[in-house]
């Protein structure tokens, strides 16, 4: 039977970078401080593997609960239900919408 080498294997589009925006992701990025209650767009940093949200979060939006360590219990609504992931401010951007 053959390996499986995790739900990443299948497609890795996703994870990767345009050629022209590679490199480290601006540091503002990472200095936000968010409070519970604050809207967040997950958008997953493939240069950046901790702290990952599953793919299927990807370009979501969700609101802060709180914080766990270095990173924030976000609550995301997917079809009917509220799933609740633990992702890393590099993933993270502020809701302007």
């Amino acid at each position: 039977m053959k390996k499986s080498h995790g739900y990443r294997s299948r497609s890795r589009k996703i994870m990767t970078k345009h050629p022209r925006k590679k490199g480290i992701a601006p540091l503002g990025r990472m200095l936000i401080d968010y409070h519970p209650g604050d809207r967040v767009n997950i958008i997953i940093d493939p240069s950046v593997q901790k702290g990952q949200p599953h793919k299927r979060f990807h370009g979501l939006t969700g609101v802060i609960k709180g914080q766990r360590g270095r990173a924030y219990v976000v609550d995301v609504k997917v079809g009917n239900k509220i799933k609740t992931i633990i992702v890393r401010p590099d993933h993270l951007v502020p809701n302007r919408g």
